[in-house]
């Protein structure tokens, strides 16, 4: 079981930026697909991006052009940069892990196996 907790939300203007961290209890070097997830409200989460263990990054269609995931070995964290935010971003995002087996690290909330708690990211206009 991996264990997940994620930092760096909060409440910012439209156009402004946000540094997410998720820090994981395992060696995120190898051996895990890495992913961030959000929730609008009301809303069917959302894959935003994925790391597989080889580094091979995954990223929505819709946010590519504004979200970067990396890993930061000497942290163990998994970040997520996401830039010119707006209203319309307001959700609660989640990281989450699961064991990489190959076959690729997909946006598939059901594939993934450890959730961190979430935090909240407030977008205003």
């Amino acid at each position: 079981e991996v264990h997940l907790v994620a930092s760096g939300g909060g409440s910012v203007q439209a156009g402004g930026s946000l540094r997410l961290s998720c820090f994981a209890s395992v060696d995120i070097r190898s051996g895990y697909c890495l992913a961030w997830f959000r929730q609008l409200s009301g809303k069917p989460q959302e894959g935003i991006a994925a790391v597989e263990s080889n580094g091979f990054k995954r990223y929505a269609v819709s946010l590519k052009d504004r979200v970067t995931i990396s890993r930061h070995f000497a942290r163990n964290d998994l970040e997520l940069q996401i830039d010119n935010l707006q209203p319309e971003d307001t959700a609660k995002y989640y990281c989450a892990a699961r064991i990489d087996r190959g076959g690729g690290c997909w946006l598939l909330d059901h594939q993934y196996t450890d959730w961190g708690q979430g935090t909240q990211v407030t977008v205003s206009s």
